[in-house]
C-alpha cells in the first residue's frame, strides 16, 4: 500500500505529537503502570468519543479520570451511579418557582466538558439510558426544549465486572455508543511496589495526590485537536480492511453475534486518533489492528460453547485478526 499524502501540514503534526506526548507523561505521574490504558483514553478524547473503563474495585479507574480532568482544564462533573439514582439526577429537571411564578430548568451534571459516570452499571437501565441522547446527540431535551452540551463533551464511564454483586448490564444501545471498552488489569509486582511507595511516602490517607498534575490543555485546544484528527487521511484500503474485520466477526465460530455497522466506523475513528498521536497524517492497517480489541470487544457476544471452553471476546477477536488479511504496505 502506497503511503498517502497527509492533508495536515508537518508543523501541525509535530505540534500535536509533542502536546499529546506531554499529556501522556503528565497523566503517568499519577497513574502508574497503565500506559496502554492512558493511550486508549487519549484516543477516545481525540476521536470526540466516549470510553467505558472496566476493572475490579481499587485498580485506579476513578483516579485515571480525575487525572485526565486535571490535565483537561475544562469543567468536570462526577455522578456516582447507585440503584436509587433517577434520570433527572443525570440530565436535570424542570420545576415551578413559586416566587417568580415561572417554570425553571435546573441543568443536571451532564452539562459539562468531562463527565465521570462512576460505577455506571450499579444504576438501573432506565437511569443508564438517560445518558443516551447526550452521548449520541451531544444535547439534552428537557420539557421538549433541546439544550446543547459544552464542547468538547466526553463521558468517561467506569464499571465493575458484571459478576460483581449489585451490578446491572448496560443496555446494548448505550454500550454501542462507547468508542472503546478498556480493561484495567492488576499491576505488575514492580508497579505495585512503586504505587505503594508513592502513596505512603510522607503522606496521610490512602490515595494518590492529583494536585501535582499540571493543566496542559484547555477546552478550545481539545476541540482543535479533534478537528485535526478528523482530517487525518484514511486510505480506501484501510477502510475496506476495517469493514472486512467487522464482517468476519458476524460469521466467526465462537461468536453468537458480531459487531454492527458502528464497528468499522469506530475502528477508523480510533485509527485516525492513534495516527495523530504518533505524529502521522495518515492511517495504516497497523492502526486498525492496534485498536481492534478495545473498539470491538463490547460489540461482539461470545457463544455459550466458547465461554464453556474459557474463551473470551478478546481471544476470539485475536484469532479473527489473524485470519483477515491486511492490505500490503
Amino acid at each position: 500500500m502506497n503511503t498517502p499524502v497527509p492533508v495536515l501540514p508537518a508543523e501541525k503534526l509535530q505540534q500535536a505529537r509533542q502536546l499529546l506526548s506531554a499529556l501522556r507523561t503528565e497523566i503517568a505521574k499519577a497513574v502508574i503502570g497503565q500506559q496502554a490504558v492512558i493511550d486508549e483514553v487519549l484516543i477516545g478524547l481525540l476521536a470526540d468519543a466516549h470510553v467505558l473503563i472496566e476493572g475490579v474495585p481499587g485498580l485506579g479507574k476513578t483516579l485515571l479520570v480525575k487525572v485526565l480532568a486535571r490535565t483537561f482544564g475544562g469543567q468536570t462533573r462526577r455522578i456516582q451511579f447507585t440503584p436509587d439514582l433517577m434520570p433527572s439526577d443525570v440530565v436535570g429537571h424542570t420545576l415551578f418557582d413559586a416566587v417568580t411564578a415561572n417554570f425553571v430548568t435546573r441543568q443536571g451534571p451532564v452539562f459539562t466538558h468531562l463527565l465521570l459516570a462512576d460505577e455506571i452499571n450499579r444504576a438501573p437501565a432506565k437511569t443508564q439510558a438517560a445518558l443516551l441522547e447526550a452521548m449520541q446527540e451531544k444535547q439534552v431535551t428537557l420539557e421538549g426544549k433541546s439544550s446543547p452540551l459544552p464542547r468538547p463533551f466526553m463521558v468517561l464511564a467506569t464499571q465493575n465486572p458484571i459478576e460483581q454483586e449489585g451490578t446491572y448490564p448496560l443496555p446494548e444501545a448505550q454500550l454501542d455508543r462507547f468508542l472503546f471498552k478498556i480493561r484495567i488489569d492488576y499491576p505488575s509486582e514492580e508497579e505495585e511496589v512503586a504505587l505503594t511507595r508513592q502513596v505512603t511516602r510522607a503522606r496521610t490517607g490512602g490515595d494518590l495526590d492529583v494536585e501535582a498534575v499540571a493543566t496542559l490543555i484547555q477546552p478550545a485546544t481539545v476541540v482543535g485537536l479533534q478537528q485535526w484528527t478528523a482530517h487525518v487521511t484514511v486510505d480506501e484500503r484501510v477502510v475496506a480492511y476495517a469493514v472486512a474485520i467487522v464482517r468476519a466477526s458476524r460469521g466467526t465460530p465462537g461468536l453468537a453475534s458480531g459487531a454492527g455497522p458502528r464497528g468499522p466506523i469506530a475502528l477508523v475513528r480510533a485509527a485516525r486518533a492513534r495516527a495523530l498521536m504518533a505524529g502521522r497524517g495518515f492511517t495504516t492497517p497497523d492502526d486498525i489492528k492496534a485498536v481492534a480489541l478495545p473498539a470491538l470487544r463490547h460489540r461482539v457476544t461470545p457463544a455459550a460453547e466458547a465461554e464453556i471452553e474459557g474463551l473470551s471476546a478478546d481471544d476470539l477477536l485475536c484469532a479473527l485478526l489473524e485470519r483477515v488479511p491486511a492490505p500490503r504496505t
